[in-house]
């Protein structure tokens, strides 16, 4: 969903230990993604960097803030409807997005507004994170976009 969203031309193929739990296996894709994003960004010089998207996915609403800053921190407020969404629990949408945030080198904050459908609040989560994505790499200049000239 965030390379789809995103129009970001990834392809990802996982093989966890699926047979112990998808902890790892989440986790483990939200470190490779995230390293992924930060390596093609390189010194970041030329992107938006602040960015922040509002999804809506029938009753539910989620609101993205990103900052490509270089400092990573998550802050989330998804108060999940359900435990379990078939066989993927809720849970582990925060570890994938720490993960992510944390190996991108972003400053990431992510809210549940409202909804009460958990399949429509994950779903407008990872829309909300791929589209606030999208604008926060789109290159606006050529310079690095901070004011020490690093980040």
């Amino acid at each position: 969903m965030v390379t789809r969203h995103g129009n970001f031309d990834i392809e990802i193929s996982v093989k966890g230990d699926l047979e112990v739990d998808e902890h790892h296996t989440i986790e483990d894709t939200g470190i490779a993604l995230g390293k992924a994003f930060a390596s093609a960004l390189g010194d970041k010089k030329g992107i938006s960097r602040f960015s922040n998207a509002l999804v809506p996915l029938d009753e539910t609403l989620v609101r993205t803030v990103v900052d490509i800053s270089g400092r990573p921190y998550l802050y989330h407020d998804l108060p999940f409807t359900r435990e379990m969404v078939g066989d993927f629990p809720s849970e582990m949408v925060v570890e994938f997005l720490r993960a992510f945030a944390f190996n991108m080198g972003i400053t990431l904050h992510i809210e549940i507004l409202h909804g009460d459908n958990c399949h429509h609040q994950i779903e407008a989560v990872f829309k909300s994170l791929a589209r606030a994505l999208k604008k926060a790499v789109k290159i606006e200049s050529d310079k690095i976009p901070s004011t020490k000239g690093v980040l």
